[in-house]
């Protein structure tokens, strides 16, 4: 039996380490995976994974708590590929797009269709039991695999509310060198704002995205001491309607009309990865357009 599934990246629009919320929204820029099962006999659990570089701990264990869920008692060897371009550790959730791909993969492959819910519930429990995520990133997960954007509580793994995003809307990213350190590691700093964190979340809970990631950007900004007060200023200056820190960072994202995307775009410093993408779900842009 085989199983193929996709999972995108995410950018945050509140983070879940002060208080346990999270918000994020999906990208279109996917993770893949392909998992075939070949059934054996009792006690034969076995896992192939290629490329080399995505046998790492929280790989195994997706597959393995995915077995556990999705397939209990079903032995046999799976043979897992992943294949994704998201850049690890620069806040745009590419633990979470791999994460839920391989999960979503494996229980393809086991003869179970996981529900979006189930599969962020796995990804999130094995962040957490890895070390990987302090608070498993359910928001993150959750969004890489559903349209519009999400407002979870990460400490409970449960949904509160899912809204729509205009599909003309687009995301002009940057993506410097370097890379974040583990949410474990920071937690502390962010629980030291608990005013910016609790207008984060609400404004998130009442729907208003542009004020959730205006709150949360300059409370990430401040626990990681990124200066991105000039970025800013460009990005809203080309045009952006709201712009932040995604996740950790060092990425940071600006939500933009997608007629203004490429001058926003081009607002964005040179050096590192610059580029467009449409939200999860949304629409190309019309012929001759550009995203």
């Amino acid at each position: 039996m085989r199983g193929l599934a996709t999972a995108n990246a995410a950018i945050s629009i509140v983070n879940a380490l002060p208080l346990g919320v999270g918000a994020a929204a999906g990208i279109a820029w996917p993770a893949r995976a392909s998992a075939t099962l070949a059934p054996g006999a009792r006690g034969s659990a076995t896992t192939v994974i290629e490329p080399r570089r995505s046998r790492n701990p929280f790989v195994r264990a997706t597959v393995r708590a995915s077995r556990e869920r999705f397939a209990p008692g079903l032995d046999g060897r799976v043979s897992l590929l992943v294949r994704s371009t998201i850049p690890p550790a620069r806040g745009l959730k590419s633990s979470s797009a791999v994460g839920s791909a391989v999960a979503l993969a494996t229980a393809r492959a086991c003869g179970s269709e996981a529900s979006p819910s189930e599969v962020a519930t796995v990804v999130a429990d094995v962040g957490r039991s890895t070390g990987l995520s302090a608070t498993g990133a359910f928001d993150d997960a959750l969004a890489g695999l559903v349209g519009g954007w999400v407002v979870t509580d990460n400490r409970s793994d449960r949904e509160l509310r899912r809204f729509r995003l205009d599909p003309t809307l687009r995301v002009a990213l940057w993506i410097p060198p370097g890379r974040h350190p583990s949410s474990s590691s920071v937690r502390a700093r962010f629980r030291r704002n608990q005013r910016l964190a609790r207008r984060a979340v609400d404004a998130a809970l009442d729907g208003d995205w542009s004020g959730a990631v205006t709150a949360n950007t300059e409370l990430v900004e401040r626990a990681m001491g990124y200066r991105y007060g000039p970025l800013h200023a460009a990005v809203q200056h080309a045009g952006a309607l709201a712009s932040g820190v995604s996740g950790l960072g060092p990425a940071f994202a600006a939500v933009t009309p997608v007629e203004r995307i490429a001058r926003v775009v081009r607002a964005l410093p040179s050096a590192g990865i610059r580029r467009g993408v449409r939200f999860a779900g949304a629409p190309p842009a019309p012929r001759g357009g550009r995203t």
